[in-house]
Parts: C-alpha cells; structure tokens; sequence
C-alpha cells in the first residue's frame, strides 16, 4: 500500500475544518483509493474520463468524484450521471453541454470555472475579461442544470514562492469579485508542491495528489 498515513493526517491537521482536501487519485490503482477511503477520505479527484468511470464502477458508491482534467465536450455524457464536481469548466460551450446533459439525467452539476493565473501558455482558462463576459452571460441566461460553485485555477510551475502567491492572490479577488456571498462558494487553488501557499491566500480546496500517494511512476 502506497499511502502515505502520516502524511494524510498531517495534511489534514494543517486544513482544519474550513478547507477541503481532494485526493487525486489520477493513474493509482482503485486498492489505493479504497485505502485512503478506509482513513475517511471521500473526495477524490480523476483527469480522465475513461479512468475515472471505470474506478467509479469498483468502489463506494459514496465517493464524491471530482473531475479535475480539461473535460471535452464529447465526453461530459459518460460521467455526468455521477460527477459530483467538475473543476475547469472554460467555455460557456462547455457548461451548455454539461447543462443539456445533466437535465437530461434530471440533476443539476456543480462546477468550476477555471481562470488562467499561471505563466505557463500550456494551462488552460479564462482571462479575466472572458470570466467577466462568462459571468454576465449566465446572470443573463441561466443554466438550469448547471450550478457554478466558483473559481479555480493553477499557478506557474516555479521555484519563485512570490510568484505563486501573486497568482494565487490574483484569483482571490476576482473570486471575491463575483462570489462576495452565496451557499459555499468554493475557491480551488493550490496542489502538493503549493497548497501552503494557496491557503494563506484564502484557498478553501485543495488538490493533493504525490503528497498522499507517493510519485506517479
């Protein structure tokens, strides 16, 4: 078993009870998961469509499942049944096809929309111009079946701490921004090599992944 207990704990000390810990479970196998599952974790986060149905097949039917991957709209069908969050929504053609789809599954889908904070052109996300029209066309013409719980985003893979903390307090306010009040907005930033970071910037979601399961091979 790679699971990494103490670890785990420790993470789980450090987040307290105002911040939520997504394990991301990408390329482990499902007697990782169950693992962790067994130690009272139950949001768990998948990059791949394929993966993370047929994971969703072998364990609890109580995992909350997380999809954290850049999600094409042909695929939004085969987890749309089961998906308790989906983080990285960029598009407003994505939220339609997550809304038709979901409406016809009689569920109304949370998500997040992804803001590109980072420096790296290779992340994906909104400007914050194209979150300012996103967030103007779903006030002018809702989504029934789609409900947006708030911002999420990933800062430049760098060594420079300020960096991060920069980009990361970019998305706190624009987070602030559109999201003053409401039914627990959510805030996703921060993974193993930042969270600490994202925290102290107001990160209410986190997503851990190498920290939890050991390097992916």
């Amino acid at each position: 078993m790679a699971i990494e207990v103490y670890t785990y704990n420790r993470i789980l000390r450090e987040l307290g009870p105002g911040i939520r810990l997504v394990a991301v479970s990408k390329t482990k196998p499902p007697a990782d998961i169950k693992a962790l599952y067994d130690l009272g974790q139950r949001d768990f986060g998948e990059n791949y469509v394929q993966e993370l149905t047929e994971k969703q097949q072998q364990l609890p039917a109580d995992i909350l499942w997380h999809f954290i991957g850049h999600l094409q709209s042909n695929k939004v069908r085969q987890i749309i049944s089961f998906v308790h969050l989906i983080h990285g929504v960029d598009s407003l053609r994505l939220l339609k096809e997550i809304d038709k789809q979901a409406g016809a599954k009689g569920r109304v889908v949370d998500v997040l929309l992804q803001v590109h904070i980072a420096r790296e052109e290779t992340k994906f996300g909104l400007d914050p111009p194209g979150l300012a029209d996103l967030m103007r066309e779903l006030r002018e013409h809702p989504l029934p079946n789609v409900r947006v719980r708030g911002l999420m985003g990933m800062a430049s893979n760098t060594e420079d701490p300020e960096a991060v903390r920069a980009e990361f307090g970019e998305l706190k306010r624009l987070f602030d921004q559109y999201f003053p009040d409401g039914e627990a907005p959510i805030l996703s930033m921060g993974m193993s090599a930042d969270y600490q970071i994202a925290i102290e910037e107001g990160s209410n979601m986190v997503r851990i992944g190498s920290l939890l399961f050991g390097k992916r091979e």
